[in-house]
């Protein structure tokens, strides 16, 4: 069933003060404030030098004749419609994460220019997903790597709890659909997730710049396949029963792995240190 976010007005507060949405309080006048940010209010926020901008999405845009990615590879021009939700995401998003967003934009184009604008091809679904629901998952200790590639959730959310309080795995929240999920208190939001390994002396910054290049040079994001289900709230902070041993026994959001199903060796950037 397709998700429908709930009016501004009907949005409950409580949603901004628990993770992901208490993440991005820099933004906390465009996401509770009484009127929608304008398309202007959001292009403030752009270094000066950036290449993009918002646009609003009107019928004379559309009718430019360009694809959705090409308008931003051509023309800089974000399409995007005015008091949306899940567009104000979006935005957000790449105000944050600029250096991914053109990572896909570039790799989008390329499948682009070998199957037409009709088609989908297999990297284009990767990089639609990652867009729409993706995360980045830090790993720092390889024991935890393992409890995930056979879904032992159990043990990853609860046993290992102080794990995500401590930095030795942490999730950078990319998909704008997830933070339009989140606006319905109590949902359960699981993450298309991309993992990483890395080690004390590898910094944030470091870390998404290596995943942006790995996506821009096609080496990452090729099939939907790499993407591994991550339950997001069975993390500390992001969902209120999971303070209780009892929902990490039997969350609905906690699938088993699919018999046969195998996940790819993580992107290694341990050498950045």
């Amino acid at each position: 069933m397709r998700y429908v976010a709930p009016t501004r007005e009907a949005v409950d507060p409580v949603v901004f003060t628990h993770a992901p949405l208490s993440e991005w309080g820099q933004f906390g006048e465009w996401l509770q404030g009484k009127r929608w940010p304008s398309i202007d209010e959001l292009n403030a926020r752009w270094p000066s030098h950036a290449p993009e901008r918002f646009a609003a999405q009107t019928r004379e845009l559309l009718e430019d004749g360009f694809h959705y990615e090409e308008r931003i590879a051509t023309r800089g021009l974000i399409a995007t419609r005015e008091a949306n939700w899940h567009d104000l995401f979006n935005a957000m998003i790449w105000l944050r994460y600029p250096q991914l967003k053109r990572a896909l934009n570039r790799q989008q184009m390329a499948q682009i220019m070998q199957v037409g604008r009709r088609e989908r091809s297999r990297p284009q679904c990767a990089q639609t997903h990652f867009d729409e629901a993706g995360v980045i998952v830090t790993v720092k200790d390889p024991a935890l790597l393992a409890l995930w590639d056979r879904h032992d959730w159990y043990s990853l959310f609860w046993r290992r709890r102080a794990a995500w309080v401590d930095g030795l795995m942490a999730v950078e929240l990319f998909g704008h659909a997830l933070l339009e999920h989140a606006l319905t208190p109590g949902k359960l939001l699981v993450g298309k997730a991309l993992a990483v390994t890395v080690d004390e002396r590898v910094a944030r910054a470091d870390a998404l710049e290596g995943c942006a290049e790995a996506i821009a040079e096609g080496r990452w994001l090729r099939d939907p396949q790499e993407l591994r289900p991550l339950p997001l709230s069975g993390i500390p902070g992001w969902h209120a029963a999971g303070e209780e041993e009892a929902f990490h026994r039997h969350a609905a959001c906690y699938q088993p792995l699919r018999e046969g199903r195998r996940y790819p060796a993580p992107l290694d950037l341990r050498s950045l240190g």
